[in-house]
């Protein structure tokens, strides 16, 4: 059976079934049954990259089709039942509760502590904006023209007159591109912020998240400066005699690429629930910059080299302190963010 003729029967299953949600519980099971992560309409999004190139708008439109059927059913069914259910109680016998004093949130914090660290050892700050171009986001960063990174299921697209070319920007690497287009070596620098990436909202996974990337560029840079720099700061910031192990990788915009892991700062590599009882946690993917980067961004590489590396803040929070649920870092609930006052 092809993606076209599961899609069209994954779209009569949802109508028919969006016809029977009678309850919360219902369209809970429905929910999870179309619309997570593992759900039906994902294992759909993941045979996309199989599809000819020429199928992909015809199979890309019905695949929306059947998202945006399944996200209106829920939703429908979600108000009808929520609104039914809720009712206001109040307790007159309860103390009354005195003021709650607010905290910096946890990603906030963690966010000042790591520029803190990479501004003592000699890196600049730098930022760009929320909704990038694609040469600026995908090309001049080595993306080929058919790279999946550059398809409708990983980028929130923005409708721009006369423009076809304009997201929200996937990572901060968009930042690194500007800072090299308009420096000159050498290069240190970090770039914080917001990225914004179209993936199914789960305990793990966010559609809007922070990372932080980090850049240098100078004469004679190599994989032993990169090493020492990512080695200098983790024991900084997480355990001052951790190990550390680099893992070949592929990243389009460096070469070679590596991932970095670090014995367990928690039970020191003898193996706990957060680092899943390997002993090691993944902090971050790094790698030398890849020479046509440099080219695209009018540095000339056989005269200069660099090295970029990169993680999300919410993950490092996670790991910080034992919260197993990304959501709750943006639910704004007093009771978790209270917990992280100074």
């Amino acid at each position: 059976m092809t993606l076209i003729e599961q899609l069209q029967q994954l779209r009569q299953i949802i109508d028919q079934e969006s016809s029977q949600l009678a309850s919360a519980e219902d369209a809970e099971a429905f929910r999870l049954r179309h619309l997570v992560k593992k759900g039906t309409i994902q294992a759909c999004v993941e045979q996309l990259r199989s599809v000819p190139k020429e199928q992909k708008p015809e199979v890309g439109k019905l695949l929306n089709e059947v998202r945006a059927l399944a996200d209106k059913a829920y939703e429908q069914a979600h108000d009808r039942y929520a609104s039914a259910s809720s009712v206001e109680r109040i307790d007159v016998t309860l103390q009354g509760r005195g003021p709650q004093i607010g905290a910096v949130h946890p990603i906030t914090q963690t966010v000042d502590r790591l520029v803190d660290i990479f501004a003592s050892m000699g890196f600049d700050v730098a930022e760009g904006p929320d909704v990038e171009d694609d040469a600026h986001n995908f090309e001049h960063l080595n993306f080929a023209p058919d790279h999946p990174a550059r398809d409708m299921q990983d980028t929130f697209f923005v409708d721009a007159p006369g423009r076809s070319d304009v997201l929200l920007r996937t990572h901060t690497s968009s930042v690194q591109v500007r800072v090299m287009q308009s420096m000159k070596p050498p290069i240190r620098c970090i770039m914080p912020g917001r990225v914004y990436r179209n993936e199914a909202v789960s305990a793990r996974s966010l559609a809007e998240f922070h990372q932080i990337e980090g850049l240098y560029i100078d004469r004679g840079v190599s994989m032993a400066d990169l090493k020492g720099t990512i080695m200098a700061f983790a024991r900084r910031f997480y355990d001052a005699n951790a190990e550390f192990r680099f893992r070949t990788s592929y990243f389009p915009f460096t070469e070679p690429s590596c991932e970095i892991d670090m014995s367990c700062f928690l039970c020191k590599g003898e193996g706990c629930r957060i680092c899943k009882h390997s002993g090691w946690l993944e902090i971050c993917g790094a790698g030398m910059v890849h020479p046509n980067v440099l080219r695209a961004c009018g540095i000339d590489p056989d005269e200069y080299s660099g090295f970029a590396f990169g993680f999300g803040v919410e993950r490092v929070v996670l790991m910080l302190t034992g919260i197993d649920d990304i959501r709750l870092l943006y639910e704004n609930d007093v009771r978790v963010n209270g917990q992280f006052a100074p």
